[in-house]
């Protein structure tokens, strides 16, 4: 009997933590204004145009293919936004500045495959606003330092299906040029619902040279630097709405980190353009000292 009341003690622990989700209430961050108001006046036309928002050639993920993936849930005032994140330890989460700028918390789905399911291996986590610790040169009009780290209201249970992302080691210099990237998400899919994905989805395309990006975005120096990395759009693979702030990954021994999804270009996912990433080595220090990652 003491076991059986000990059972649904844990139970009813449990079912306290869970954070129970309004799938209806959530859009993609570039739904919400501050997304576009970080772009240059140069490119604010891009509002205006209507997107395709398809990830074509994109495939989904096998359960437990990305133990570092996260669904990433920030509070605004006009609703919550859907990113993706990656675990960066137990304290920890990773993510584009732009998803979590002006947030007044959120929630980390953490080990999910469908989102939108209540399933055995996922962990859904908290944060509040004091958490979020976004790089200092990030501004809203400025596509520049695109990254932050967010430290959890708890910690994270590390299993089978939940790891943390593993990111060059200090020092590592290489480019990745040439390397086949893999980014993964819960981003749109189709042009018809405008739905995002309630499972991980995953692409791959080679990872471009710094030159070869710069001239696909017409040499705008203010757009892509050396802070950056970007993956081919060849084949309309790309990243999409809902996605940023994820990984994009090498196999190095392993899916290695190298990059979160900063930008892509507004006129449509699979119309070929480069997708731009932050470049994880660019920032490795900085996420040393905001975090409690070694």
């Amino acid at each position: 009997m003491k076991s059986l009341v000990l059972l649904f003690a844990i139970l009813a622990a449990a079912s306290a933590e869970w954070i129970e989700i309004d799938w209806s209430q959530v859009k993609p961050i570039e739904e919400f204004d501050h997304y576009w108001a970080r772009l240059p006046p140069e490119l604010q036309f891009l509002r205006k145009l209507t997107p395709s928002r398809r990830i074509t050639n994109g495939q989904e993920a096998t359960p437990g293919q990305f133990p570092y993936q996260i669904a990433l849930l920030s509070t605004f005032a006009g609703g919550t936004g859907l990113c993706g994140g990656t675990v960066l330890t137990n304290n920890f989460i990773m993510t584009a500045a732009h998803c979590v700028q002006n947030a007044q918390g959120g929630t980390a789905i953490i080990g999910a495959h469908n989102r939108n399911v209540v399933e055995a291996t996922q962990q859904r986590i908290g944060f509040g606003a004091g958490g979020i610790r976004i790089h200092p040169g990030y501004t809203p009009t400025n596509i520049r330092n695109d990254i932050a780290v967010v430290q959890l209201n708890s910690a994270i249970a590390f299993n089978d299906r939940v790891q943390p992302a593993r990111i060059p080691a200090a020092g590592d210099s290489r480019t990745f040029a040439g390397l086949t990237g893999t980014v993964s998400g819960f981003g749109r899919t189709t042009d018809a619902s405008q739905a995002t994905s309630p499972v991980v989805m995953f692409t791959t395309n080679p990872i471009m040279t710094q030159a070869d990006c710069l001239s696909s975005w017409g040499n705008n120096a203010n757009l892509i630097q050396a802070q950056n990395i970007c993956l081919s759009g060849a084949g309309g693979r790309s990243a999409c709405n809902g996605d940023s702030g994820g990984p994009l990954t090498v196999n190095d021994g392993g899916s290695l980190q190298v990059g979160i999804v900063s930008f892509g270009s507004a006129a449509g996912c699979s119309i070929g353009m480069p997708s731009v990433y932050v470049r994880v080595t660019f920032f490795r220090q900085w996420i040393v000292d905001n975090s409690d990652f070694s």
